[in-house]
């Protein structure tokens, strides 16, 4: 379930409540029997009358159009026989039909009946197919929505509501006809059910399936060993999903074939980690890889934040100064995106135009190390290597836990581990899983997140990134792959924090996609539409007084000292790391992404 209470997918088989015939919407049996079986209540397992005439249909047809197959004979195939289609098959059936009529009243075969057959979607039974449908018990069901459930049993996928939505419509139309035949209702009933229909449950049905894989596979860790049915209540709101969709779909579409790119991903998240939207990939009916998740590719300069902060963290500032110039570290040369060197600039200016040779000089002055310690007390888990090249993003990892790594700076300086579940419950609401607590504990000193927001606002200002722009506070980083293999926007609002990826799942190059194009409009023009009618707040880019200073130093020697989560020294920095081993983020494998950053 989403956060707004619309269900995003089902697992698993799914029964409802067991009822009584009595105890459903007096419409869902006559529905049932007036389409299936008219004379149910009057044969003795066996319709002769209608054997009768569906042999007559089929012979007219030339074909078995129909098959005369009671309710009787349906729920002794469905309790003791396979589908097969044979002579002996349906003799069995016979008997066994007129053996049922022996052994229970009508009313009780209609009932094992309706509690067992299957209705598509997982479902089985006709609460179950109610609850999935329409939200509501078999109960409560209307005219309407008892004849569509009614009219699913002949082709359940065929005419499912939700995905055959005009097939569905004329099947319960036959039904209703069916039910006033059967004269069960009038005419005048069946036609102001069909000018009144009832909505459906709504579902996303689309790319939120990315975002409820990936909550699925999280599940066994908080109630690992639970058989029943569940429910789980998600963080993921609809609104959100449907514009990433809108917004990153659209994109690919206008620039697939000029630009020579097939895939892209978004995630939208909380600044505390709590998952609002995810796109996985083009098409989840087509491929069930999650591009945000499961695929490692590398970040590029969207990596260079972690350089910068540990260049910071060591005592360099945004005013500080660099010579931008052709460098060498033994026998690499690392050159700038463009080929073009500044001269003499600011550590503000190197981040915000993603000077590669700057960045390098950084990290070889702080030590590479000491950048891999940086990037992973924010919340990088894959594999990082300390070669000269993770300057430059040569290291692969996911765009989600990229992501979860820039909310520390949206949210002030605290540690997140990405999550999508906040509360799961067994099918009568019982709680076996509540989510509590905000975060992971301070890992960056609050001047020191100011000091990086100057830097990345100045990209989004006037830098790199300066089609992410969306009127107000925003700040981030572009990442681009040699040969525009990956190109990638990963930024922030104080209200919102979101990883944009564009690439080809074969690491084929892109036509002149850059961090600074694709990935960046779609970034400004997604979170522009999710923050419409937000109050205006900036992020914080005034560096604390000293006495805030002095404060935050003893905070932080006093966490050391007692060895509480939350310190950015290295014993804390790996309990940090094992609690979000242990928590929300959920990232598989991939050999994806070869290529190396300019």
């Amino acid at each position: 379930m989403s956060e707004d209470g619309i269900r995003l997918a089902s697992y698993g088989d799914v029964y409802g409540d067991v009822l009584e015939v009595d105890e459903m919407s007096r419409y869902l049996p006559q529905a049932i029997i007036a389409i299936e079986d008219r004379r149910f209540y009057d044969h003795f397992g066996i319709d002769v009358l209608g054997i009768a005439r569906a042999m007559v249909v089929n012979l007219k047809a030339g074909r078995m159009a129909h098959g005369g197959s009671t309710i009787t004979q349906q729920l002794a195939k469905n309790l003791f026989l396979s589908s097969e289609r044979s002579l002996k098959r349906k003799i069995q059936e016979a008997l066994l039909a007129i053996w049922l009529e022996q052994k229970f009243t009508k009313d009780q075969i209609l009932t094992i009946y309706m509690n067992r057959v299957y209705f598509g979607a997982g479902t089985y039974g006709v609460d179950a197919a109610a609850r999935i449908y329409f939200g509501l018990s078999a109960r409560k069901l209307g005219l309407y929505e008892s004849a569509l459930i009614a009219g699913l049993l002949k082709a359940p996928s065929r005419y499912n509501p939700t995905s055959s939505a005009a097939k569905a419509e004329t099947r319960t139309n036959i039904v209703l006809n069916a039910m006033v035949a059967a004269r069960f209702i009038s005419e005048e009933e069946a036609a102001k059910a069909k000018k009144n229909k009832p909505s459906l449950k709504r579902n996303t049905n689309g790319q939120g399936r990315f975002f409820a894989d990936w909550v699925l596979r999280r599940v066994d860790d908080y109630i690992g060993g639970y058989r029943g049915d569940i429910v789980v209540h998600t963080t993921l709101n609809t609104r959100h999903q449907r514009q990433a969709e809108k917004t990153l779909l659209k994109a690919l579409k206008d620039n697939s074939p000029k630009r020579k790119v097939s895939q892209g991903a978004a995630v939208v998240m909380s600044s505390y980690g709590a998952v609002t939207a995810m796109v996985g990939g083009r098409d989840y009916r087509t491929s069930q890889f999650n591009r945000v998740t499961q695929a490692l590719r590398q970040p590029g300069s969207a990596f260079k934040p972690f350089v910068f902060l540990a260049g910071v963290e060591s005592g360099m500032r945004p005013d500080s100064r660099f010579n931008d110039k052709p460098i060498k570290v033994g026998k690499w040369k690392p050159g700038n995106y463009n080929g073009k060197y500044y001269g003499d600039v600011t550590l503000r200016e190197a981040f915000a135009r993603s000077l590669n040779s700057v960045a390098v000089q950084v990290t070889e002055k702080v030590g590479r190390r000491q950048v891999v310690k940086v990037a992973q007390r924010l919340g990088i888990q894959s594999e990082l290597d300390p070669s000269p090249s993770i300057a430059l993003g040569a290291s692969e990892v996911t765009l989600l836990e990229l992501t979860g790594s820039y909310a520390v700076f949206a949210n002030g300086g605290n540690a997140v581990a990405p999550f999508g579940i906040k509360e799961i419950q067994d099918r009568k609401g019982n709680k076996l899983y509540q989510r509590k607590g905000s975060g992971l504990g301070r890992v960056v000193k609050k001047r020191d997140v100011a000091m990086i927001n100057d830097m990345m606002s100045a990209t989004v200002a006037w830098g790199t990134g300066k089609a992410a722009q969306t009127g107000r506070s925003a700040a981030g980083k572009t990442g681009t792959t040699q040969d525009s293999r990956d190109a990638l926007f990963i930024g922030y609002t104080p209200y919102t924090v979101a990883g944009v990826w564009f690439g080809n799942d074969n690491n084929s190059p892109m036509k002149g996609v850059t961090g600074g194009s694709l990935p960046a409009q779609v970034w400004g023009k997604l979170v522009r539409e999710l923050e419409q009618g937000k109050p205006v707040v900036e992020l914080p880019q005034e560096s604390p007084t000293l006495v805030e200073d002095v404060v935050e130093e003893a905070s932080g020697f006093l966490e050391s000292l007692f060895g509480r989560l939350g310190s950015s020294g290295d014993k804390n920095s790996n309990d940090n790391k094992e609690k979000r081993d242990k928590n929300d983020l959920d990232y598989l494998p991939s050999n994806q992404g070869t290529g190396k950053y300019k």
